[in-house]
């Protein structure tokens, strides 16, 4: 800070003024007008305006230090803001990176330069990836662009983009087993228990080629689609994930990613956790091997008869939470669905049968609630097919086992005993009945000794990674994928996975009192108006959700205005990896 003294004829006025640099250039902006040496006078009652004025320009340069200035901002009315410069940036990011380098992604991307020769920033491309895919989801040129919105903008070039993707796909394995190990400092991970499930993801062409195939996809799209096979642990953090082709058999992807996480990851017990259309007899004989246990889904319509007529026999039960039942067992028959109590009961029973040469315990789970979830959906469709069939017959197509069209019959008939030539619509009833013979019943295979509830409860924990699942396709808005070469849509999934742990880890920082949908629209909207030369003042409300964010990264950026100083400091602070620690 400086005191200039303006000097007229017939006055002295006192100006605030200060250096700034803009853009690598040098220029001084006023900071305050003071007044003229006349009012300074009358003010002052006769104190001498220029020993007033330097001590005061001293204290404000004291309080600058220390970031605690007012500052005074002169704006005029008539003067247009200048052409093509923003002055609004986003700045949720920095919580993002934050944990970026808390992962040591940078000393990865450090690693992997040494190894390949090239003269881009990668740790910066890949970054501006990551945050990008979280704040603003969008292709690879778009995020490009979208990256000047941030606080920091970074300088590489879409060319650098695509080349640091081509490099990212090469060490696709290696990342991996080093962001677990490097994910081992900043939370406790449960790999006793490991998650594996499949989606598939489209792209919007028509010609197949590489990894792009026909298969089938899990949103019904006639597009060529890619597969993706993801581990998650017992605490709900991504592990590891495989792209396949799109016209891969699913139950054929786990044995080869499970054999990298054997190797690349050193683990070697634990137990694998999938559901139905995971459940080969092969993947199960697989972890039946050394340390590792299995828990997976069992269909109870493709049980064999005799154990199909046990698991539905209403007797025989045993109440989940309970250490004594009933010597023959409870009835499921004699619960009442008016009874709140009875709605809220779970029931088992379990048997060790050999199939295939496979010992495993077969554990079957009743309850009221889920029964009557079933039928509430099973009339829904019902109603939806009956709708169907008085309204618009013509167009029924044939149905898959879960449209409402599958309770749809088609009679020809004729009136003289001729060939058909008319087609008659009803309601398969005797479909209905079949269905409605399953509801509330649940069932899981697996080899361990554990008690039942407890082989339930860690089953249950599968809607975490279908909600990871969900999480890539709309938050980070992960599809459709607008990549042609493989290695590039390898390394545009490999984002896409870092992404998803850095908005898990977010979410276990802060205690899970947010929804990840929550978060991320809350991260989009805290952007930060510039104040060229003085600092960046906060453009979002400040909310419980801000408030919590801030106490648990140990910085703020909610007073009224941060001095581009305090900003440079957050800056430095959020690209220091911390120490040890666990939340």
């Amino acid at each position: 800070m400086r005191l200039k003294v303006s000097k007229s004829k017939n006055a002295a006025s006192f100006y605030v003024t200060k250096t700034i640099y803009e853009n690598g250039k040098e220029r001084t902006i006023t900071v305050e007008k003071l007044g003229t040496e006349k009012e300074l006078r009358e003010k002052l009652d006769g104190q001498d305006p220029y020993a007033w004025a330097k001590t005061y320009v001293s204290e404000l340069t004291a309080k600058e230090k220390e970031n605690q200035r007012e500052i005074l901002a002169t704006l005029s009315p008539i003067k247009q803001i200048e052409k093509n410069h923003p002055c609004l940036f986003n700045g949720g990011y920095l919580f993002l990176q934050d944990i970026y380098y808390d992962l040591k992604l940078d000393k990865i991307c450090q690693t992997i330069s040494a190894r390949h020769k090239f003269s881009f920033d990668l740790n910066s491309i890949l970054s501006y990836l990551i945050y990008g895919r979280i704040i603003y989801p969008a292709s690879k040129k778009a995020t490009h662009e979208l990256s000047q919105k941030f606080l920091e903008r970074p300088s590489f070039e879409l060319q650098h983009v695509y080349r640091a993707l081509e490099v990212l796909a090469k060490e696709f394995d290696w990342i991996q087993a080093q962001l677990y190990k490097n994910s081992l400092a900043i939370l406790p991970r449960n790999t006793r228990v490991l998650f594996y499930d499949c989606t598939n993801f489209f792209f919007e062409i028509e010609q197949e080629e590489g990894l792009k195939q026909y298969g089938l996809s899990k949103e019904h799209r006639p597009n060529p689609i890619v597969q993706m096979g993801l581990f998650m642990d017992g605490n709900g953090m991504p592990l590891a994930f495989s792209i396949q082709k799109g016209n891969t058999n699913e139950q054929t992807t786990l044995k080869p990613l499970e054999k990298k996480i054997l190797s690349d990851f050193e683990l070697s017990q634990f137990i694998v956790c999938t559901d139905a259309g995971l459940a080969s007899t092969a993947n199960r004989k697989y972890n039946n091997l050394g340390n590792r246990g299995f828990i997976t889904v069992q269909s109870v319509k493709k049980l064999k008869a005799h154990l199909k007529d046990w698991a539905l026999d209403p007797k025989g039960w045993r109440l989940a939470g309970q250490d004594e039942s009933p010597e023959d067992g409870y009835d499921v028959r004699q619960l009442s669905y008016d009874s709140k109590e009875d709605r809220n009961k779970n029931f088992y029973k379990e048997r060790w049968i050999n199939e295939d040469g496979l010992e495993q315990r077969l554990i079957v789970t009743y309850s009221l609630k889920y029964r009557i979830y079933q039928e509430q959906i099973r009339n829904r469709q019902v109603e939806r097919a009956q709708k169907l069939i008085d309204t618009t017959p013509q167009k029924f197509k044939k149905a898959n086992q879960n449209d409402y069209k599958r309770f749809i019959e088609q009679i020809p008939y004729t009136s003289d005993g001729e060939k058909a030539e008319k087609v008659a619509f009803s309601l398969n009833q005797d479909v209905i009945n079949k269905e409605a013979r399953y509801d509330g019943f649940y069932a899981v295979c697996t080899n361990l000794a554990s008690s039942a509830e407890e082989i339930i409860a860690i089953n249950h924990r599968r809607w975490e990674i279908e909600e990871s699942f969900r999480i890539m396709k709309s938050e980070l808005r992960s599809r459709p994928v607008y990549l042609s070469r493989d290695d590039r849509i390898i390394a545009h999934f490999m984002t896409c996975f870092i992404s998803l742990m850095v908005v898990r880890v977010l979410e276990k920082k802060m205690g899970e009192k947010f929804t990840c949908q929550e978060t991320i629209t809350k991260l989009r909207e805290m952007n930060f108006m510039e104040l060229r030369g003085e600092g960046f003042i906060p453009a979002y409300t400040r909310t419980d959700f801000t408030d919590s964010l801030h106490e648990a990264f140990g910085f703020r950026t909610d007073y009224q205005i941060l001095p581009t100083k305090k900003m440079k400091k957050i800056f430095k602070m959020t690209k220091t990896t911390k120490k040890v620690r666990t939340f």
